[in-house]
């Protein structure tokens, strides 16, 4: 039988997955009300925006890693 996470628990562990306020209160108004298809919804779309920022910041680290690149290859 598994141990079921406190409340607070899983508050502070939504916060640490950048989970504003609103979304919170969103996500423990389903899972209060057993919507475990929204609950999931929820933190998909939100493990979705981290994955899109972390492109966006692997492509901004592309594009300065370039720019040494040509810097280096001017001092040859």
């Amino acid at each position: 039988m598994q141990n079921k996470m406190t409340t607070q628990d899983l508050i502070l562990n939504l916060k640490a997955a950048g989970f504003e306020a609103e979304m919170i209160e969103q996500y423990l108004a389903c899972r209060e009300h057993g919507k475990m298809k929204e609950q999931i919804k929820l933190l998909s779309e939100r493990r979705a925006d981290l994955l899109e920022y972390i492109h966006k910041k692997e492509k901004q680290i592309g594009c300065l890693d370039y720019l040494v690149y040509q810097i280096r290859k001017e001092e040859e």
